[in-house]
């Protein structure tokens, strides 16, 4: 049976030791920043990301094209002759999908002998790191591509993305609330709460007045959507736009009402943060429903 190489792309927001640890493929989604490009390869510090963007800059993405993503998957499998399994960002918020299915289907042709499965995540920033994960973990233990790539679609919906964000004005910049919304919740200091849906979209859930209402609101909902996946959660996920002391109040406080004590906490990463900006805090697990 021939290996297989799990890839994904930088909007998974792992920590690149994650990826180098584990050998996973990446694609990258470029940002623009003051006249400047940057990608995996050649990313931008993170802090320094935050810190434009909260001196007012104001940064630009791009997906993946096809070729792109041809280009990874080919390398591999001539470098590797493997096999590839491609987790790739939400089709509700991106072209880089269909860019790796095109991909995938055009290298099909070219290398019958190997196989390329895409499974559009539905997921965004560590929800989708999460799901990667699982995919490392089962690969680990053994199984095979195709048991792999059965348990991500038939579980996919069930990996919550519960999220809260500091400042309106980037959910209004990217067309998520109207400007009047942005306006009168900042004078009020209203924080939304919003969730990744079963189309892989953002949509607002709530409101609370407050920062540490609005952690709490994220409890609150962890404990009403986690369900019958209460047991099973081995390690919960939390991302953050370099507001870190605050990704690890959130993680004590699940640790005190749900009692789960194993927590990757990482920043969300330039691609997702240019349209949720600084200040953003999102909490990754597996529930019964989104």
């Amino acid at each position: 049976m021939k290996d297989f190489i799990i890839t994904t792309d930088t909007t998974c927001d792992l920590p690149a030791e994650y990826i180098k640890e584990h050998h996973i493929g990446m694609l990258s989604l470029t940002y623009t920043l003051e006249g400047n490009t940057y990608n995996w390869e050649h990313p931008l510090p993170v802090k320094d990301f935050y810190d434009c963007m909260r001196g007012g800059s104001l940064p630009t993405t791009s997906q993946v094209n096809p070729e792109e993503a041809k280009t990874l998957f080919e390398r591999i499998i001539k470098e590797q002759d493997a096999d590839i399994l491609h987790i790739a960002f939400s089709s509700g918020l991106s072209g880089s999908y269909n860019s790796s299915r095109i991909a995938a289907e055009e290298l099909s042709e070219e290398y019958p002998d190997h196989r390329i499965i895409v499974i559009d995540s539905l997921c965004a920033s560590l929800g989708e790191g999460l799901l990667v994960h699982k995919a490392v973990t089962m690969k680990a233990q053994g199984k095979s591509l195709d048991e792999v790539a059965t348990w991500l679609e038939e579980n996919k919906l069930h990996l919550v993305h519960n999220f809260t964000v500091d400042d309106l004005f980037h959910l209004y910049r990217g067309g998520r609330v109207s400007k009047t919304a942005a306006f009168v919740g900042t004078m009020i200091n209203l924080k939304p709460i919003l969730h990744v849906d079963n189309e892989g979209h953002l949509i607002p859930l709530s409101k609370v007045r407050g920062r540490k209402k609005s952690m709490i609101a994220l409890v609150d909902a962890m404990e009403k959507q986690v369900g019958s996946w209460k047991d099973k959660n081995d390690i919960v996920f939390i991302s953050h736009g370099d507001c870190e002391e605050e990704a690890q109040y959130l993680a004590d406080l699940i640790k005190e009402r749900l009692g789960y004590d194993s927590f990757l906490i990482h920043y969300v990463g330039p691609t997702i943060g240019a349209h949720t900006g600084p200040g953003v805090i999102a909490l990754f697990y597996m529930g019964d429903f989104r």
